[in-house]
């Protein structure tokens, strides 16, 4: 299946490594310009969108903080501004920030973790909606640990991931009017950075084990199902959520 997002205009949020990443590279492969936002990974987003550029395709790095209302305005405006009019939002920043169980989180803790995985979703969509042409595509970033409660210390995290879903389902229908879909994806045990700084070693090779197809999940496994569903290949799909875990966890 050729997927061809020539003339579209993609934000990435988080854009500068790897799910994000990979998925700024498969937009941009497609044909989509990119916008790939960044906080603390300059260097990395600037070589990213360089690399884009060195390949023919339109790409810019844009810094801004999306647990900000107003950085994140001045994110989709230098969007506009440079691109284009938004066709495409890919939801990706968020984290695990550390691995706490309920009596060693404190209030700020609890925060920090509700702001970065969901008040930011919502604000970024709030702020693309504004601008956005009708007729676009939102994918959302959810997780595995929305269905079975993640991992320890990491309870607050899914409890997020789990409001992402449901979040997208109720946007679905509020833009739905506006012939915006919107959907998100729910991966498993993916090799990302995310694992080498939360996850040991001994407990990335037991849950591989546990999956049908015996091994983590790549960026590209997940990046390539979220361009789908940026794309018309996907437009009867609306207010889902595609699992990618390997089939360790059926929905």
């Amino acid at each position: 299946m050729q997927i061809d997002l020539r003339g579209k205009v993609a934000l990435v949020t988080g854009g500068a490594r790897d799910i994000g990443r990979a998925t700024v590279q498969q937009l941009a492969a497609a044909g989509a310009a990119v916008a790939i936002n960044y906080f603390g990974s300059e260097d990395r987003a600037q070589s990213l969108a360089d690399e884009i550029k060195k390949n023919g395709g339109k790409a810019v790095a844009i810094k801004a903080d999306v647990t900000n209302a107003g950085s994140i305005n001045q994110l989709v405006e230098q969007t506009q501004s440079q691109l284009g009019k938004i066709d495409i939002l890919v939801n990706n920043a968020g984290g695990l920030l550390a691995r706490k169980k309920l009596d060693e989180m404190d209030e700020a803790f609890i925060n920090d973790v509700i702001t970065i995985n969901f008040k930011s979703v919502l604000l970024v969509t709030q702020a693309a909606t504004r601008q956005m042409n009708d007729g676009g595509a939102i994918v959302n970033l959810a997780s595995l640990a929305a269905h079975d409660g993640g991992g320890p210390g990491a309870m607050v995290y899914a409890a997020c991931k789990g409001a992402v879903l449901t979040l997208t389902r109720g946007l679905a229908k509020e833009l739905a009017p506006r012939r915006i879909r919107v959907n998100a994806v729910s991966p498993g045990l993916i090799n990302t950075t995310f694992h080498d700084t939360f996850t040991k070693p001994e407990a990335r090779q037991a849950t591989a084990a546990k999956t049908l197809a015996g091994r983590e999940g790549q960026v590209n496994d997940v990046a390539k199902a979220i361009v789908f569903l940026a794309s018309d290949a996907s437009s009867y799909i609306n207010g889902e959520s595609i699992e990618i875990n390997g089939g360790l966890y059926f929905v």
